[in-house]
Order: C-alpha cells, then sequence, then structure tokens
C-alpha cells in the first residue's frame, strides 16, 4: 500500500515537521472551530465533575438539586462533546478521500449549539435533573423538582442535536457510497472475504463507514423514543412501555459513545505515520475485524438491562456473551499495528504522539472493567456501584478524550507550531492524574460505593479525597493544552 500524497505524510518523519494538510479540504476551519469548542466544552465539563467529586469528598457543599444537575449536565455534555470531536477528526481525514459537503458541516454544527442552549437552559434554568438518559418516564415525573417546561426544553435540545449529527453520517453514507461504489466495497469486503487484488479502502474510510452504518440507525432509534418522550410529557395520557422505551434509549446511547472512538481512532491510523514512516495498511485482518464490530455493537447494548429482570433472557445472554467480544476485534488489530508502527521507527515523540500512543493504551486498560462488569454474575454485585465511572471514565479520559487532544496538536503542528515544555509535562501529568482518577472510581466500586449519591458517609471520603486530588491535577493538565490549542490557533490561524 502507497501513502497518498494528499495525506501529508512523510517517509521515516523523523523530525516530525508535518507537511500541511490539502488544501483541498474547504472545510478545514469549520474543524478548527469544532475542535476549539470540544476543547474548551471538555475543560468546563471537567470542572462539573471535580465540584461533584469535591462535593462527596465534604471538601464543598452542593446541594442535591445543583448535583443532580451537574450530573445531568456532565453525563449529556460528554456524550455529546466527544461525538462532535470525533466527528471533527472523521471529517476532516475522511475528506481526503471522498466529497464531504462543507455546509453539511456547518449545519451540524449549528444544530449542536442551538441543541446545547435548549439543554443548558433546562438544565440551569428549569432545573432539569433526571441524568444524561432521560429514561422514560422520569423525564415527565419529576415530583415537582423541574417543569414540562424544561423538560421539554431538554428533550427537544438533544433531539436538535442528533438531527446535526443525522446530516452529517447520511452527508458522509453519500459521499462513500459515492467514492466507492457501495458501503460494503468501502468496508473492504472483496478483499477482505473475496478475492480481489485491488487495493483496498483506506482505514480512515473503513472507520468512518463503519460509524456511519452503525450511527444512522442509532440516531433513529434515539429520535423515536426522545420524541415519544416528548410527547408523553406534553400530553400524559400517551404512554409507551417502560421496558421498550429503556431498550430503545441504550440503544441508542450505547452506539453513539462507541462511535466516537471509532471516529476518534482514525487519528491513530492517519496521524501516527507521520511520525513513523510507515504507512498504516488496511489488512485483512483489520477490514474483518471492522467488520465483526460493527456487527457486535449493534447487538451488545442488552449488558446495561442486566437489572431489569423483565428482559427477555435471550437479551441478557446474547449481552454478555457479545460483551466479550464486541471491542475486540477493533482493539486488538489496532493495539497490535500500534505497537508494530512504533516498534524500532527511530520516531522522536511529540505531545501528538505520546497523546495518540496513550489513548490506544488507555482504550485496552480500559476495556477490562467493562468486560468485567459485563458479566452477569458480576454486574449483580457491581453496576451500581463506581465501578461504572471508575470504566467509561478510563475509557473516556485516556481513550477518547487523549484521541482527541492529540488530534488538536497535530492541526497546529501541521502549521509549524512547536511543543513547550509545559505541554510535555502536561501529558504524563494527564496520563498519571487521569490513571490515578479512574482507578479510585474502580476502587471505590469494589468497596461497594453506590454511585450516583450527592452524599457520601464517612467512610467513603478518603477515596473521594483522592478522587479530588488526581481531578485537579488532571483538570490542570488539559487547562494547558487547552490554552496551548487556542494560542496556537489565534497566532497561527490553523
Amino acid at each position: 500500500m502507497t501513502i497518498p500524497e494528499t495525506s501529508g505524510v512523510r517517509t521515516r518523519d523523523l523530525d516530525h515537521t508535518y507537511a500541511p494538510p490539502p488544501a483541498s479540504i474547504s472545510g478545514q476551519s469549520v474543524v478548527t472551530v469544532y475542535t476549539a469548542i470540544t476543547a474548551v466544552v471538555l475543560a468546563l465539563l471537567m470542572l462539573f465533575g471535580l465540584a461533584m467529586r469535591a462535593s462527596q469528598a465534604g471538601v464543598i457543599t452542593l446541594p442535591p438539586d445543583r448535583f443532580y444537575q451537574l450530573l445531568t449536565a456532565h453525563g449529556i455534555g460528554m456524550v455529546a462533546i466527544s461525538g462532535l470531536g470525533g466527528a471533527a477528526v472523521m471529517w476532516f481525514f475522511l475528506a481526503r478521500y471522498v466529497a464531504l459537503s462543507r455546509a453539511i458541516l456547518i449545519a451540524n454544527l449549528a444544530c449542536f449549539l442551538a441543541g446545547v442552549v435548549l439543554v443548558l437552559g433546562a438544565i440551569f434554568i428549569g432545573g432539569f435533573a433526571a441524568g444524561w438518559t432521560f429514561l422514560f418516564p422520569l423525564p415527565a415525573h419529576s415530583l415537582g423538582a423541574w417543569g414540562t417546561s424544561a423538560t421539554s426544553a431538554y428533550l427537544a435540545g438533544v433531539l436538535l442535536v442528533g438531527v446535526g449529527f443525522l446530516l452529517l453520517y447520511l452527508d458522509t453514507g453519500r459521499a462513500i457510497i459515492r467514492r466507492y461504489g457501495s458501503l460494503g466495497k468501502a468496508l473492504g469486503w472483496p478483499q477482505a472475504f473475496g478475492r480481489s487484488s485491488a487495493e483496498p479502502p483506506p482505514p480512515a474510510v473503513v472507520a468512518s463507514t463503519v460509524a456511519t452504518i452503525i450511527n444512522i440507525p442509532a440516531i433513529a432509534i434515539g429520535a423515536v423514543i426522545l420524541t415519544i418522550s416528548l410527547i408523553n410529557a406534553l400530553a400524559p395520557e400517551f404512554r409507551v412501555n417502560a421496558l421498550l422505551a429503556k431498550n430503545l434509549t441504550y440503544f441508542f446511547g450505547h452506539v453513539f459513545v462507541n462511535s466516537t472512538i471509532y471516529m476518534s481512532v482514525i487519528g491513530v491510523y492517519e496521524i501516527l505515520p507521520t511520525f513513523t514512516g510507515r504507512p498504516w495498511k488496511a489488512t485483512r485482518p483489520f477490514l474483518i475485524a471492522w467488520t465483526a464490530t460493527m456487527l457486535m455493537v449493534l447487538a451488545v447494548y442488552p449488558h446495561h438491562l442486566f437489572m431489569d429482570y423483565a428482559n427477555p433472557r435471550w437479551a441478557s445472554v446474547l449481552g454478555q456473551i457479545v460483551s466479550y467480544t464486541s471491542g475486540l476485534p477493533v482493539l486488538g488489530v489496532t493495539a497490535v499495528a500500534t505497537l508494530a508502527n512504533v516498534y524500532r521507527s527511530g520516531m522522536k515523540w511529540s505531545v501528538t504522539s505520546s497523546l495518540l500512543f496513550i489513548s490506544i493504551v488507555g482504550w485496552s486498560v480500559g476495556v477490562i472493567p467493562a468486560i468485567a462488569d459485563g458479566t452477569i454474575a458480576i454486574n449483580r454485585v457491581m453496576h451500581n456501584t463506581l465501578w461504572v465511572p471508575g470504566h467509561f471514565h478510563m475509557y473516556l479520559l485516556l481513550g477518547v478524550v487523549a484521541m482527541q487532544f492529540g488530534f488538536m496538536y497535530f492541526l497546529t503542528a501541521a502549521k509549524g507550531a512547536a511543543d513547550g515544555v509545559i505541554d510535555r509535562a502536561a501529558v504524563w501529568a494527564y496520563l498519571v492524574a487521569g490513571l490515578a482518577f479512574a482507578i479510585v472510581f474502580l476502587a471505590g466500586g469494589a468497596m461497594s460505593v453506590p454511585r450516583r449519591w450527592a452524599v457520601h458517609e464517612v467512610q467513603w471520603m478518603g477515596l473521594d479525597l483522592l478522587g479530588v486530588a488526581f481531578a485537579l491535577v488532571t483538570v490542570a493538565a488539559v487547562s494547558v493544552f487547552v490554552v496551548s490549542f487556542l494560542r496556537r490557533v489565534r497566532t497561527i490561524g490553523a
């Protein structure tokens, strides 16, 4: 496989002086806006998380209603902003291979911002605090904690964000089909399962195709349950089976959250070779792994419903089995290929390459507690404890978010900006403190400390204080990343 000239990759680019992105990417400025918004919002949401941990530790006092408002904003915000940041990574690199619509990229951002205004107004003005999953029928039954207007604004806001993302994925699907003829060809099926000797599609195209295929039905189903919940809030006599509603909600949520790492990892496939001088090849195992993960991620969501004993037994069995296997194909080929790409490459480490490498390590480690929680016998004990935020903080913080910050540094390094000593120190602080922060959550889960409690018992506060300390360091490191990126963008006009 040869590296396309438009990819900006240089052979054995040991000095990591990046070639500029191709001028044909008309949406580059919009991508920069996406990443700037992602950076700022990530830092803000981490401050929300710090405030909640500090309240649990007794360092500050948040009233319970305010705690759950922050919890709702933190949860829905992290899901949405991880999607926005992942979309920026995917769009930037996919545009090197297919003709994407800049207008759709802008429309998605407009829907996103309008939806965020509605969601924030619902939470911090209307008092909505039902959690990011908006499980039916809780949004419409607040016992007076918030009103119908707050519920309607929240649900409409999330729906509007979803509409924007749906437009984006419909456009990526259109562009991929126009370039490759079919989604199957874009997944490399002729090369993976047939005898075709043609060059397979690049890894960025394969991953983008998977993200497109899984997100279109997921967001459509999410829109259905959001609309049903909105109608129920306005007309309580309109109802739906609560268990069905929960299945729809978690299908949407699980698929979308997983897609954030599938989009973000495209940055690893495209950027890491600029340091090692070794192309990332779409081998047969790579192509088969992505197809396998695509199918399994659509079937794994029942592991969120193990506690719902009314759910069909076959669904729980399927959820446990697929929990063991769904993430392993792509993670396996990506982790092995990352090590092979880096090993004895003679590359020089920078903030970009370090964050991308950390992200693969964080993804690999974060999947272990997730698989454990996907075991029914363990889930019965651990699911409603801090074990669960432990696994997804590791997955998001050291996986998805690390990929996205690595991409941010890449964008500005491509314009000639150099890493500083503080930037490099922030990488180490982020790795150590972020890992420790997640481990504290896992330790709390092992002690059966419940999750989602605004007030903690004195016996739990020792771990809470450790969590606050590590959160402070993590937020400080992220602040360095964000300020550095914004400064670079302003200075060089990335």
